[in-house]
């Protein structure tokens, strides 16, 4: 028996999902790791099964490959919440689950009947988690979202971007991809799992109130701590980590034209280890003054992050992006490649970790290629 055969550590609980495209992921996790996720999806099907692309360009609800992602290894029903039978089906549920997850406006389920102190009383060691864009109550709660907008309300595209002298007059920028959602999902998933371990102890449910808007303001690297205790706002600079200063880059262009990320010098480099990259930069007549004993002081090091990135950017940009980044790991510091979807997806380390499976669409006679791990 591998440990693919062995149950997840979530296998025997039983979750109810009602969640669109702010929710699915948190269901996603939870089935992963074993959990019996239902999906309950109105009739007709989520909206999310709309989102392309779609298997062999052929748009359809049972082809969406972004739904396939977001629900494997859930299982799915559907009813009408709004309907009275659809509500009695739903209760009828509720008695044999452990968790119910939901993306519902604020409100709507209670105003069905269907709100946690009703079910609640069904099962009274239920745990039921809303996960909304900014939460059950508050000035917001009942704004529109997108997740666009989270970004822009959470902090992350205030840090992301290019910095004046490389852009003038440069937007912030956003990733793409449902990061809001991800942010949002992954605390539910968190504060769902708190319950649980509360749940063992106690024999209590829990209601979990998780607004999207709050994960997304817990999830700007320092930026937040950066201003309580500094009061210094963290700006947008070209290929650095996100800080409040402009010193040193954090990632750098090699001779094949593309990029590895370094992490910023400043809080890597100590006298022995600048001491062995100057001796190796050295020869390949590359180091210029960084073998002067003056660098093996840590202020002086820190006064001169500046010139010591640029120096080392020269050096870095006569090497292919593989050489570079293992000549890093080599002197023991954290560097890595910036790579695309494509070198992901054939990364030999992934391969070996068994971190792609093919799963089986009977439906369709084919199987296809899906991540193992969420």
């Amino acid at each position: 028996m591998t440990a693919a055969d062995l149950p997840g550590p979530l296998h025997g609980l039983r979750v109810l999902e009602l969640c669109d495209e702010k929710g699915q992921f948190c269901g996603k996790l939870m089935a992963d790791l074993g959990a019996d996720v239902i999906k309950v999806e109105p009739l007709g099907g989520q909206s999310t099964r709309t989102v392309g692309p779609f298997l062999d360009d052929v748009p359809h609800r049972e082809r969406s490959l972004a739904f396939w992602h977001y629900n494997t290894s859930k299982r799915g029903i559907t009813l009408n919440p709004e309907h009275n039978g659809g509500q009695d089906l739903f209760r009828r549920l509720v008695p044999r689950a452990d968790i119910v997850l939901e993306s519902y406006a604020p409100g709507y389920l209670p105003g069905l009947g269907l709100g946690y102190e009703a079910l609640s009383a069904l099962n009274p060691g239920l745990i039921m988690c809303s996960l909304t864009p900014f939460g059950q109550t508050g000035p917001w709660r009942d704004f529109h979202t997108s997740d666009l907008l989270h970004l822009a309300a959470g902090g992350q595209m205030a840090g992301s971007g290019y910095d004046p002298d490389d852009v003038p007059d440069a937007p912030p920028i956003a990733p793409g991809g449902g990061n809001a959602w991800h942010m949002g999902g992954h605390y539910a998933y968190m504060a769902i799992l708190a319950a649980l371990y509360y749940r063992d102890m106690s024999g209590e449910g829990q209601y979990i109130d998780v607004s999207i808007h709050e994960a997304c303001a817990l999830t700007t690297e320092s930026h937040v701590t950066t201003y309580n205790y500094t009061g210094q706002v963290v700006r947008r600079h070209t290929g650095r980590a996100a800080s409040p200063d402009d010193s040193d880059k954090a990632q750098m262009a090699t001779r094949d034209g593309r990029w590895i990320t370094i992490i910023r010098p400043g809080f890597q480099l100590t006298p022995a280890r600048l001491r062995r990259m100057a001796e190796d930069m050295d020869s390949h007549g590359m180091a210029e003054d960084l073998l002067h004993e003056k660098y093996q002081d840590t202020q002086v090091i820190q006064e001169n992050l500046e010139h010591i990135g640029q120096v080392l950017s020269n050096f870095i940009a006569q090497l292919p992006q593989d050489e570079a980044w293992q000549w890093g790991q080599k002197l023991g510091v954290p560097w890595g490649s910036v790579r695309s979807l494509d070198e992901i997806v054939g990364d030999e380390h992934l391969q070996a970790r068994g971190f792609f499976t093919d799963v089986e669409h009977p439906e369709l006679g084919r199987s296809f290629t899906y991540r193992a791990r969420s």
